[in-house]
Protein backbone atom coordinates (compact mmCIF):
# COMPACT_ATOMS: atom_id res chain seq x y z
CA UNK A 1 0.00 0.00 0.00
CA UNK A 2 1.18 2.99 -1.27
CA UNK A 3 1.90 5.63 1.90
CA UNK A 4 1.37 9.70 1.63
CA UNK A 5 4.06 11.49 2.72
CA UNK A 6 3.96 12.74 5.95
CA UNK A 7 2.85 16.30 6.70
CA UNK A 8 5.32 19.23 7.08
CA UNK A 9 4.84 20.73 10.49
CA UNK A 10 4.46 24.27 10.84
CA UNK A 11 6.66 25.41 13.34
CA UNK A 12 5.67 26.42 16.57
CA UNK A 13 6.34 30.50 16.16
CA UNK A 14 5.01 30.78 12.98
CA UNK A 15 2.02 29.23 14.54
CA UNK A 16 1.62 31.65 17.50
CA UNK A 17 3.03 34.65 15.14
CA UNK A 18 -0.26 35.18 13.72
CA UNK A 19 -2.00 36.65 16.95
CA UNK A 20 -2.92 40.11 16.75
CA UNK A 21 -0.72 41.35 19.32
CA UNK A 22 2.73 39.63 17.97
CA UNK A 23 1.97 41.43 14.66
CA UNK A 24 1.63 44.73 16.72
CA UNK A 25 5.12 44.22 18.21
CA UNK A 26 6.64 42.94 15.13
CA UNK A 27 5.84 46.02 13.03
CA UNK A 28 6.44 48.35 15.70
CA UNK A 29 9.68 47.01 16.85
CA UNK A 30 10.87 47.27 12.97
CA UNK A 31 9.41 50.17 12.42
CA UNK A 32 11.21 51.74 15.69
CA UNK A 33 15.06 50.22 14.39
CA UNK A 34 14.44 51.65 11.16
CA UNK A 35 13.73 54.95 12.50
CA UNK A 36 16.88 55.01 14.10
CA UNK A 37 19.03 53.86 10.87
CA UNK A 38 17.08 56.47 9.23
CA UNK A 39 18.31 59.24 11.60
CA UNK A 40 21.80 58.11 11.09
CA UNK A 41 21.68 58.34 7.38
CA UNK A 42 20.12 61.58 7.41
CA UNK A 43 22.62 62.56 9.65
CA UNK A 44 25.68 60.92 7.11
CA UNK A 45 23.71 62.88 4.55
CA UNK A 46 24.36 66.12 6.19
CA UNK A 47 27.81 64.80 6.54
CA UNK A 48 28.00 64.63 2.87
CA UNK A 49 28.00 68.40 2.36
CA UNK A 50 30.60 70.54 2.25
CA UNK A 51 29.13 73.39 4.22
CA UNK A 52 30.01 73.07 7.68
CA UNK A 53 27.57 75.21 9.04
CA UNK A 54 25.26 73.33 7.60
CA UNK A 55 26.17 69.80 8.84
CA UNK A 56 26.59 71.01 12.21
CA UNK A 57 23.04 72.30 11.76
CA UNK A 58 21.25 69.78 11.25
CA UNK A 59 23.54 66.94 12.06
CA UNK A 60 22.77 66.61 16.38
CA UNK A 61 20.49 64.45 16.45
CA UNK A 62 23.45 61.25 16.68
CA UNK A 63 25.76 62.89 18.71
CA UNK A 64 27.82 60.73 20.58
CA UNK A 65 26.70 57.89 18.01
CA UNK A 66 29.68 57.68 15.25
CA UNK A 67 29.34 54.45 15.25
CA UNK A 68 25.66 54.76 13.50
CA UNK A 69 25.94 56.49 11.19
CA UNK A 70 29.32 55.45 10.68
CA UNK A 71 27.52 51.59 10.11
CA UNK A 72 24.96 53.25 7.80
CA UNK A 73 26.75 55.82 6.18
CA UNK A 74 25.30 56.66 2.82
CA UNK A 75 27.80 59.56 2.02
CA UNK A 76 28.44 58.17 -2.13
CA UNK A 77 25.06 57.99 -2.88
CA UNK A 78 24.52 61.54 -1.83
CA UNK A 79 27.60 63.12 -4.21
CA UNK A 80 26.52 65.45 -6.92
CA UNK A 81 27.64 63.39 -9.64
CA UNK A 82 25.43 60.30 -8.41
CA UNK A 83 22.24 61.95 -7.39
CA UNK A 84 20.98 61.54 -10.67
CA UNK A 85 21.40 58.25 -10.90
CA UNK A 86 18.84 58.14 -7.79
CA UNK A 87 15.37 56.98 -9.21
CA UNK A 88 14.57 57.89 -5.82
CA UNK A 89 16.42 60.77 -3.16
CA UNK A 90 15.57 58.76 -0.07
CA UNK A 91 16.12 55.43 -1.46
CA UNK A 92 20.38 55.87 -1.11
CA UNK A 93 22.38 52.94 -0.97
CA UNK A 94 24.45 51.75 1.98
CA UNK A 95 28.42 52.57 1.58
CA UNK A 96 29.58 49.22 2.92
CA UNK A 97 26.90 47.02 1.43
CA UNK A 98 26.85 48.91 -1.96
CA UNK A 99 27.36 47.24 -5.72
CA UNK A 100 30.33 48.88 -7.05
CA UNK A 101 31.37 48.25 -11.11
CA UNK A 102 35.30 48.32 -11.13
CA UNK A 103 37.91 46.97 -13.07
CA UNK A 104 38.37 43.85 -10.63
CA UNK A 105 34.43 43.04 -11.44
CA UNK A 106 31.57 43.49 -9.47
CA UNK A 107 32.65 44.04 -6.04
CA UNK A 108 30.93 45.56 -2.39
CA UNK A 109 31.63 48.82 -1.18
CA UNK A 110 33.79 48.12 1.77
CA UNK A 111 36.28 46.37 0.01
CA UNK A 112 36.16 49.10 -2.64
CA UNK A 113 35.71 52.32 -0.97
CA UNK A 114 36.96 54.55 -3.09
CA UNK A 115 36.08 53.93 -6.98
CA UNK A 116 34.35 52.15 -9.07
CA UNK A 117 30.71 52.90 -11.16
CA UNK A 118 27.85 54.16 -8.67
CA UNK A 119 24.71 51.95 -8.93
CA UNK A 120 21.95 52.43 -6.87
CA UNK A 121 22.11 48.49 -5.60
CA UNK A 122 23.49 46.67 -2.48
CA UNK A 123 24.88 43.45 -2.00
CA UNK A 124 22.31 41.48 0.41
CA UNK A 125 22.58 38.19 1.99
CA UNK A 126 19.32 35.93 3.45
CA UNK A 127 19.41 35.28 6.88
CA UNK A 128 17.64 32.30 7.20
CA UNK A 129 18.77 30.79 3.67
CA UNK A 130 22.03 32.20 3.20
CA UNK A 131 21.91 32.81 -0.32
CA UNK A 132 23.07 36.30 -1.75
CA UNK A 133 21.40 38.43 -3.63
CA UNK A 134 21.38 42.59 -5.77
CA UNK A 135 18.50 44.06 -4.49
CA UNK A 136 18.66 47.45 -7.02
CA UNK A 137 16.51 50.00 -7.97
CA UNK A 138 15.07 49.69 -11.68
CA UNK A 139 16.92 50.95 -13.95
CA UNK A 140 16.99 54.98 -15.33
CA UNK A 141 18.51 55.59 -19.14
CA UNK A 142 21.29 56.76 -17.69
CA UNK A 143 22.11 54.01 -15.48
CA UNK A 144 21.26 51.26 -17.76
CA UNK A 145 24.37 50.61 -19.22
CA UNK A 146 26.27 50.52 -15.21
CA UNK A 147 22.94 47.85 -14.55
CA UNK A 148 23.90 45.60 -17.48
CA UNK A 149 27.81 45.81 -16.89
CA UNK A 150 26.76 44.70 -13.05
CA UNK A 151 25.55 42.13 -15.30
CA UNK A 152 28.40 40.97 -17.59
CA UNK A 153 31.23 41.88 -15.59
CA UNK A 154 32.21 38.47 -13.10
CA UNK A 155 31.60 39.15 -9.58
CA UNK A 156 34.45 39.66 -7.35
CA UNK A 157 31.76 39.58 -4.43
CA UNK A 158 31.41 37.20 -3.00
CA UNK A 159 33.84 34.86 -4.06
CA UNK A 160 32.02 31.45 -5.86
CA UNK A 161 32.16 28.09 -3.05
CA UNK A 162 31.89 25.80 -5.80
CA UNK A 163 32.00 25.32 -9.31
CA UNK A 164 30.61 23.10 -12.05
CA UNK A 165 32.56 21.96 -15.38
CA UNK A 166 35.00 19.37 -16.62
CA UNK A 167 38.16 20.89 -14.70
CA UNK A 168 37.41 23.51 -11.77
CA UNK A 169 40.28 25.58 -10.90
CA UNK A 170 40.47 29.38 -9.57
CA UNK A 171 42.02 30.84 -12.74
CA UNK A 172 38.55 29.34 -14.93
CA UNK A 173 36.32 29.77 -12.55
CA UNK A 174 33.25 32.11 -13.63
CA UNK A 175 30.35 33.83 -11.73
CA UNK A 176 27.96 36.32 -12.78
CA UNK A 177 24.63 37.57 -12.49
CA UNK A 178 22.78 35.40 -15.24
CA UNK A 179 18.64 35.89 -13.70
CA UNK A 180 17.26 39.32 -13.02
CA UNK A 181 13.79 39.16 -11.41
CA UNK A 182 11.26 42.42 -12.23
CA UNK A 183 8.64 42.62 -9.85
CA UNK A 184 7.07 46.07 -11.14
CA UNK A 185 5.67 46.71 -14.76
CA UNK A 186 7.00 49.36 -15.95
CA UNK A 187 4.45 51.85 -16.30
CA UNK A 188 1.60 51.65 -13.31
CA UNK A 189 -1.48 53.58 -12.70
CA UNK A 190 0.03 55.68 -15.37
CA UNK A 191 3.83 56.44 -13.84
CA UNK A 192 6.88 55.95 -14.87
CA UNK A 193 8.63 52.41 -12.43
CA UNK A 194 10.79 51.21 -14.43
CA UNK A 195 12.56 52.00 -17.63
CA UNK A 196 13.11 49.26 -20.66
CA UNK A 197 16.61 48.50 -21.06
CA UNK A 198 16.26 45.65 -23.88
CA UNK A 199 14.12 45.34 -27.44
CA UNK A 200 10.54 43.37 -27.27
CA UNK A 201 11.21 41.72 -30.15
CA UNK A 202 12.80 38.60 -30.58
CA UNK A 203 16.15 38.79 -32.80
CA UNK A 204 15.84 43.23 -32.52
CA UNK A 205 18.97 44.37 -30.60
CA UNK A 206 19.55 47.92 -29.04
CA UNK A 207 22.98 49.66 -28.74
CA UNK A 208 23.36 50.84 -24.94
CA UNK A 209 25.53 53.74 -24.16
CA UNK A 210 27.32 54.38 -21.11
CA UNK A 211 27.02 57.57 -18.86
CA UNK A 212 28.79 60.58 -19.38
CA UNK A 213 32.69 60.11 -18.73
CA UNK A 214 32.33 56.27 -18.46
CA UNK A 215 35.00 55.39 -20.82
CA UNK A 216 33.29 51.78 -21.22
CA UNK A 217 32.64 50.93 -24.51
CA UNK A 218 28.74 50.68 -25.66
CA UNK A 219 26.76 47.98 -25.37
CA UNK A 220 24.74 45.81 -27.75
CA UNK A 221 21.38 44.20 -26.24
CA UNK A 222 19.79 41.62 -28.36
CA UNK A 223 16.46 39.94 -27.14
CA UNK A 224 16.99 35.89 -28.07
CA UNK A 225 13.51 34.27 -26.73
CA UNK A 226 10.41 35.81 -24.97
CA UNK A 227 8.03 33.39 -23.48
CA UNK A 228 4.70 33.80 -21.45
CA UNK A 229 4.33 31.39 -18.58
CA UNK A 230 0.95 31.71 -17.36
CA UNK A 231 1.37 29.15 -14.04
CA UNK A 232 3.89 31.83 -12.79
CA UNK A 233 2.05 34.79 -14.13
CA UNK A 234 5.47 36.18 -15.30
CA UNK A 235 7.19 36.98 -18.82
CA UNK A 236 10.84 35.27 -19.12
CA UNK A 237 12.82 36.65 -22.01
CA UNK A 238 16.63 35.93 -22.53
CA UNK A 239 19.04 38.26 -23.47
CA UNK A 240 22.78 38.39 -24.35
CA UNK A 241 24.95 41.34 -23.92
CA UNK A 242 28.02 42.22 -25.80
CA UNK A 243 30.59 45.29 -26.04
CA UNK A 244 31.02 46.78 -28.82
CA UNK A 245 34.75 46.65 -28.88
CA UNK A 246 37.69 45.50 -31.37
CA UNK A 247 38.26 42.52 -29.30
CA UNK A 248 34.86 41.38 -29.37
CA UNK A 249 34.11 39.31 -26.34
CA UNK A 250 31.44 35.87 -26.31
CA UNK A 251 28.38 37.64 -25.62
CA UNK A 252 27.10 37.30 -21.89
CA UNK A 253 23.39 35.43 -21.67
CA UNK A 254 20.98 36.62 -18.76
CA UNK A 255 17.55 35.33 -18.27
CA UNK A 256 15.17 38.44 -17.34
CA UNK A 257 11.34 37.43 -15.23
CA UNK A 258 8.89 39.72 -14.94
CA UNK A 259 6.24 39.02 -12.44
CA UNK A 260 3.10 41.34 -13.29
CA UNK A 261 0.31 40.72 -10.61
CA UNK A 262 2.09 43.07 -7.74
CA UNK A 263 0.98 46.41 -7.42
CA UNK A 264 3.17 49.17 -5.99
CA UNK A 265 2.91 49.96 -1.96
CA UNK A 266 0.78 46.30 -2.21
CA UNK A 267 0.70 42.70 -2.30
CA UNK A 268 -0.46 39.96 -4.78
CA UNK A 269 -4.36 39.48 -4.41
CA UNK A 270 -5.38 36.08 -2.67
CA UNK A 271 -5.74 34.72 -6.21
CA UNK A 272 -2.72 35.37 -7.45
CA UNK A 273 -0.56 33.77 -4.24
CA UNK A 274 -0.74 30.05 -5.94
CA UNK A 275 1.39 31.64 -8.96
CA UNK A 276 3.51 33.66 -7.17
CA UNK A 277 5.01 30.37 -5.12
CA UNK A 278 5.07 29.24 -8.37
CA UNK A 279 7.00 32.13 -9.65
CA UNK A 280 9.50 32.05 -6.63
CA UNK A 281 10.20 28.80 -7.46
CA UNK A 282 11.04 29.01 -11.22
CA UNK A 283 13.57 32.09 -10.39
CA UNK A 284 15.17 29.76 -8.35
CA UNK A 285 15.38 26.79 -10.68
CA UNK A 286 16.23 29.46 -13.64
CA UNK A 287 19.19 30.58 -11.74
CA UNK A 288 20.79 26.97 -11.62
CA UNK A 289 19.85 26.64 -15.69
CA UNK A 290 22.78 26.09 -17.59
CA UNK A 291 21.81 25.12 -20.76
CA UNK A 292 21.95 29.24 -21.98
CA UNK A 293 25.47 29.29 -20.75
CA UNK A 294 28.22 28.94 -22.50
CA UNK A 295 30.09 25.40 -22.42
CA UNK A 296 33.52 24.25 -21.36
CA UNK A 297 33.55 27.31 -18.87
CA UNK A 298 33.64 26.05 -14.88
CA UNK A 299 30.04 28.35 -13.53
CA UNK A 300 29.13 29.16 -10.18
CA UNK A 301 25.88 26.79 -10.08
CA UNK A 302 24.52 29.02 -7.96
CA UNK A 303 25.40 32.86 -8.44
CA UNK A 304 23.32 35.84 -6.66
CA UNK A 305 20.37 37.08 -8.46
CA UNK A 306 19.59 40.69 -9.04
CA UNK A 307 16.22 41.67 -8.13
CA UNK A 308 14.41 44.76 -8.97
CA UNK A 309 10.70 47.00 -8.41
CA UNK A 310 10.85 50.71 -8.64
CA UNK A 311 13.04 51.69 -5.63
CA UNK A 312 14.08 48.30 -5.06
CA UNK A 313 12.94 48.14 -1.43
CA UNK A 314 9.52 47.03 -0.67
CA UNK A 315 8.37 44.32 -3.25
CA UNK A 316 12.35 43.53 -3.66
CA UNK A 317 12.25 43.02 -0.10
CA UNK A 318 9.48 41.26 0.27
CA UNK A 319 10.15 39.08 -2.67
CA UNK A 320 13.88 38.20 -0.38
CA UNK A 321 12.93 37.78 2.64
CA UNK A 322 10.45 34.66 1.56
CA UNK A 323 13.06 32.96 -0.22
CA UNK A 324 15.14 33.21 2.42
CA UNK A 325 12.46 31.32 4.59
CA UNK A 326 11.44 28.92 1.78
CA UNK A 327 14.71 28.17 1.22
CA UNK A 328 15.58 27.60 4.91
CA UNK A 329 12.47 25.12 5.38
CA UNK A 330 13.57 22.94 2.03
CA UNK A 331 10.97 24.45 -0.48
CA UNK A 332 13.79 25.76 -2.56
CA UNK A 333 17.30 24.55 -2.88
CA UNK A 334 19.25 25.15 -0.22
CA UNK A 335 22.39 27.85 -0.80
CA UNK A 336 26.08 27.02 -2.15
CA UNK A 337 27.26 28.23 0.91
CA UNK A 338 25.03 27.77 4.45
CA UNK A 339 24.12 30.73 6.06
CA UNK A 340 26.22 29.48 9.34
CA UNK A 341 29.54 29.50 7.31
CA UNK A 342 28.76 33.35 6.48
CA UNK A 343 27.01 34.81 9.11
CA UNK A 344 26.03 38.32 8.76
CA UNK A 345 27.74 41.26 10.66
CA UNK A 346 25.56 42.21 14.22
CA UNK A 347 23.66 45.31 14.27
CA UNK A 348 24.85 48.24 16.15
CA UNK A 349 21.28 48.50 17.68
CA UNK A 350 22.10 44.99 19.30
CA UNK A 351 19.53 41.70 18.74
CA UNK A 352 15.65 42.38 18.52
CA UNK A 353 13.95 42.09 21.75
CA UNK A 354 13.19 38.39 23.39
CA UNK A 355 10.16 38.15 22.69
CA UNK A 356 10.64 37.98 19.03
CA UNK A 357 13.90 35.99 18.73
CA UNK A 358 11.95 32.66 17.60
CA UNK A 359 10.22 34.61 14.89
CA UNK A 360 12.58 34.40 12.04
CA UNK A 361 10.43 36.59 9.64
CA UNK A 362 10.81 39.47 12.00
CA UNK A 363 14.89 39.00 12.31
CA UNK A 364 15.08 38.45 8.22
CA UNK A 365 13.16 42.00 7.57
CA UNK A 366 15.51 43.36 10.22
CA UNK A 367 18.61 41.91 8.81
CA UNK A 368 17.81 42.94 5.34
CA UNK A 369 16.94 46.47 6.71
CA UNK A 370 20.26 46.13 7.77
CA UNK A 371 22.14 46.07 4.40
CA UNK A 372 19.44 48.39 2.33
CA UNK A 373 17.40 50.73 3.61
CA UNK A 374 13.53 50.41 3.73
CA UNK A 375 13.60 47.09 2.79
CA UNK A 376 9.94 45.42 3.31
CA UNK A 377 8.46 48.90 3.31
CA UNK A 378 4.95 48.61 3.90
CA UNK A 379 2.97 46.70 6.72
CA UNK A 380 0.82 44.91 4.58
CA UNK A 381 4.23 43.49 2.82
CA UNK A 382 5.64 42.32 6.72
CA UNK A 383 1.94 40.42 6.57
CA UNK A 384 2.11 38.56 3.61
CA UNK A 385 5.41 37.49 4.08
CA UNK A 386 3.47 35.28 7.05
CA UNK A 387 1.06 34.42 4.73
CA UNK A 388 2.88 32.77 2.23
CA UNK A 389 5.02 31.06 4.18
CA UNK A 390 1.96 29.60 5.79
CA UNK A 391 0.55 28.71 2.38
CA UNK A 392 3.94 26.87 1.53
CA UNK A 393 3.21 24.54 4.20
CA UNK A 394 -0.11 24.15 3.10
CA UNK A 395 0.38 23.89 -0.17
CA UNK A 396 3.23 20.70 0.07
CA UNK A 397 0.68 19.49 2.79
Amino acid sequence: MHMAPPRPAVPGWLKTSRSPSHTISVIHTLLQREQARASARSTSRQRSIPSKTRRLSRGLSFTGKSDHVDHYSITVGCKPDNEACNRYMDIIPYDRTRVVISDRGVEKGENAPNGGRYLNANWVRERAGGKWWIATQAPLPNTAHAFLSAIREPLAHPPASRVVGPSPSPASMTSRVRTVVQLTQNIESGMRKAHVYFPPLEGQSWIVQPEEGCLTPPLKVTLVRFQEIDYAQCIQCTVSIEPLSANQPEPVVFQHLLYGSWPDHGVPSAEDRASFLNFVRLVDEANRDLSSQPQGVDLDPDPPIMVNCSAGVGRTGAFIALSSLLRAYGFLSPAATPPEQDPLTPSPLGPLPKELSDDLIAQEIDALREQRPGMVQKEEQVTFIYDMLLAAFDVVA
